[in-house]
């Protein structure tokens, strides 16, 4: 086993009592075809997908993403609910379907930019927790709401680092920065990574895990991003943890300036 190996081994992600190896949650939605989302899922080495259960039949498209997958640990969506009602009613479908009380809480507020809602994911994280779900709620990049998310007690946070599928990776670092610095969660990174070097700069400002989707199904070669954006979650997990030298404004050499030849 190589220094990197054994140091990945030995920081595994810890959720409500579970342990992950991977800290690289993916999603199931939007690739060219089955195959190749089960491929990628498989080349990402991410232990958790997510499966939204508004938009998927469980007896059709659904039932063959749930077998293309089987071992894999299945995180359910809320996506596409508008309110606390629905966002458990589909839980509580979630639930008894696939046969886990993991749940991604996503309440969407506004129809054009897919902003969360908050008062409603908080609603509906305090119903679901009180249900005995395990709940990731995923919300804006506000350290506020999330210490509220938390205290209700959500398993871990997940606020978005940019707006959902739009590829600019994390629009506030300061702000994510400061909730992975406070949370007694989990935080992981949910929305707006485009490609690795999103994933890195997440992961290195302090995030749990990173959760994608788009920036590998729509991408040219889906396979090969997802292998990217592995290697990506590792690298920047192991460069957060050995700490980045100061920023400084001035240069500063390398090798030290006394006893040079000629000097």
């Amino acid at each position: 086993m190589t220094a990197t190996q054994g140091d990945l081994h030995d920081d595994p992600l810890v959720i409500a009592g579970t342990t992950l190896s991977s800290r690289l949650f993916i999603g199931t939605a939007g690739y060219p075809t089955q195959a190749i989302m089960s491929e990628a899922v498989r080349e990402s080495g991410a232990e958790v997908v997510t499966v939204s259960i508004r938009r998927i039949s469980l007896h059709g498209h659904g039932s063959d993403t749930v077998a293309r997958l089987k071992g894999a640990r299945f995180l359910p969506n809320t996506a596409g609910c508008e309110t606390a009602r629905d966002a458990v009613m589909t839980a509580e479908l979630a639930r008894e379907a696939l046969g886990t009380t993991w749940i991604k809480v996503e309440v969407i507020g506004d129809r054009e930019t897919l902003y969360p809602d908050v008062a409603e994911t908080i609603e509906a994280t305090r119903q679901l927790v009180d249900a005995g779900f395990t709940v990731l709620p995923y919300c804006n990049d506000d350290p506020v709401v999330c210490s509220r998310l938390a205290d209700l007690g959500a398993a871990a946070v997940m606020p978005m680092g940019s707006l959902i599928g739009s590829g600019m990776g994390v629009a506030n670092p300061a702000n994510l920065e400061l909730i992975c610095r406070r949370s007694p969660v989990p935080v992981i990174v949910d929305a707006g990574i485009g490609t690795a070097s999103d994933a890195v700069i997440a992961m290195e400002l302090g995030a749990a895990a990173v959760l994608l989707n788009t920036a590998v199904a729509k991408a040219d070669d889906p396979v090969r991003m997802a292998r990217a954006m592995r290697h990506a979650v590792e690298a920047g997990r192991l460069a957060s943890r050995a700490g980045r030298i100061p920023r400084r404004a001035r240069a500063e050499p390398s090798s030290p300036q006394l006893g040079l030849v000629g000097s």
